[in-house]
């Protein structure tokens, strides 16, 4: 299975370049697009989804360009925006059923088929007499993934699934991804590091409209051992450092002590302790090197 997007442009009406020459390729599994607000993420999903037509570029599933039978193409397309809007006074299983009608499943008992299995995917099948309208955030957003797969699609794209969930809720949500993704290609958009460390086998960092890298979490922590270090130094005392070095950021200690975090290839010793990387500090380099 293969998507591939090649050299995607955007520019809206208004003057803003969205996508700027993105390409990156993708098999089955679960790859993260991770960015601040703001970067062309949604504008790259909506492309994706076919919601909308890049200017330049082209995207391939299976080899076949997206754009010349969308219909055709979004038979084995699953698309969960950031926001979605649900019929008040029905239960998740009728919107389910509903929706399974919109999706081809004429058959009664194929639809009932479908919706069960859909429901017990995503840990519904308690609230299905519910009113979605009732749901929580993490709830409205299984109930999200549980519409997409009732066509069992091949190519999922998920928005910001996880922006303003609680930690339960979106430990939950994670965990359904999680369970769909090793046979389907997954495209998840987030601007929270932690999301993709936890998920993503593969990932790509956009920023401005540009692709600034495509790694796997793991390569991009790895690149960094022995160059990350922490350090109780004052930003004027760190500013002084006559080496090459880029400030990542900074936390509070138990003590209440601001501990800066430091990336160079330089050995530092004095004031400075190396620790372990973790993929924030490869998401912060790579945004400050490009800023």
């Amino acid at each position: 299975m293969n998507l591939s997007i090649q050299q995607i442009e955007k520019t809206y009406s208004n003057g803003v370049k969205a996508l700027d020459h993105i390409s990156f390729e993708l098999g089955a599994g679960m790859f993260g697009l991770l960015g601040p607000n703001g970067a062309g993420k949604s504008s790259l999903m909506r492309t994706i989804a076919t919601l909308q037509f890049p200017d330049k570029g082209e995207i391939l599933f299976q080899g076949k360009n997206i754009f010349d039978d969308k219909i055709e193409y979004r038979k084995s397309l699953g698309y969960l925006p950031q926001e979605f809007g649900v019929y008040p006074k029905e239960s998740a299983q009728s919107l389910l059923d509903y929706f399974a009608i919109l999706k081809g499943i004429s058959s009664k008992k194929d639809r009932g088929i479908a919706v069960d299995k859909v429901l017990q995917i995503t840990n519904l099948q308690d609230v299905r007499k519910k009113r979605v309208s009732t749901f929580s955030g993490g709830m409205r957003q299984r109930f999200g993934i549980a519409q997409l797969l009732l066509n069992e699609p091949k190519v999922i794209i998920v928005d910001e699934p996880t922006a303003g969930l609680d930690p339960a809720e979106r430990t939950r949500f994670l965990n359904v991804l999680r369970n769909i993704g090793t046979d389907n290609i997954v495209i998840f958009s987030t601007h929270l590091v932690e999301d993709v460390r936890e998920l993503c086998h593969d990932m790509a960092v956009i920023h401005q409209g540009e692709l600034l890298s495509q790694i796997s979490p793991k390569t991009a922590t790895n690149n960094l051992k022995e160059k990350i270090w922490e350090t109780e130094l004052d930003e004027d005392s760190i500013q002084t450092l006559q080496i090459p070095f880029v400030k990542l950021s900074d936390r509070y200690n138990d003590e209440n002590q601001i501990i800066s975090r430091i990336y160079s290839e330089v050995e530092l010793g004095g004031e400075f302790e190396r620790v372990n990387p973790k993929l924030e500090d490869f998401y912060f380099l790579i945004l400050k090197n490009n800023a």
